[in-house]
């Protein structure tokens, strides 16, 4: 997958691939040292994996619970975080 094609698929990334992909395309830019053209392709590609982690940052959120402990200190069930 090529970090200059803003079009490569990154639905099938996982988080940690993402976010490293997206760290290499932020270090690129800030060096200063990409052509204008290269600039706004991999920016394009980094828009997209900034939303892929965003995705997956959110329905880990929604996968997040929060455990409900009774008088004695045992957990007693879980909820969802933020309830």
């Amino acid at each position: 997958m090529s970090e200059t094609d803003p079009n490569a698929d990154v639905t099938g990334l996982s988080f940690e691939k993402a976010l490293e992909e997206l760290e290499k395309i932020v270090d690129r830019l800030e060096r200063g040292d990409v052509a204008l053209e290269e600039s706004i392709a991999i920016y394009e590609r980094g828009e997209a994996l900034r939303a892929r982690c965003d995705t997956l940052l959110k329905a880990a959120e929604l996968k997040i619970e929060k455990i409900k402990t009774g008088r004695d200190g045992q957990a007693t069930g879980t909820e969802p975080l933020g309830d």
